[in-house]
């Protein structure tokens, strides 16, 4: 019985890790999605003439939190 139970105990810490890992990753998916849809709109705006140059310190900042989440992926 004991044993029965410590298996089900490793069973379930498996499953809680899974599950947390799952939603770190559909996060950082979230997050990605906005960070691209950032990226297009200054992109866009700078197109369009309504960033001057002084301001492409925010499309660094954009790339680079861009970076980050991917750094795991590999």
């Amino acid at each position: 019985m004991e044993k029965a139970n410590k298996r089900s105990n490793v069973e379930l810490l498996i499953e809680h890790e899974a599950m947390t890992v799952t939603g770190v990753l559909e996060s950082k998916e979230k997050y990605r999605k906005i960070i691209q849809a950032s990226i297009a709109r200054w992109v866009k705006d700078f197109q369009e003439g309504r960033i001057e140059i002084k301001s492409v310190d925010d499309l660094k900042k954009l790339i680079e939190i861009d970076l980050e989440l991917q750094k795991d992926d590999f």
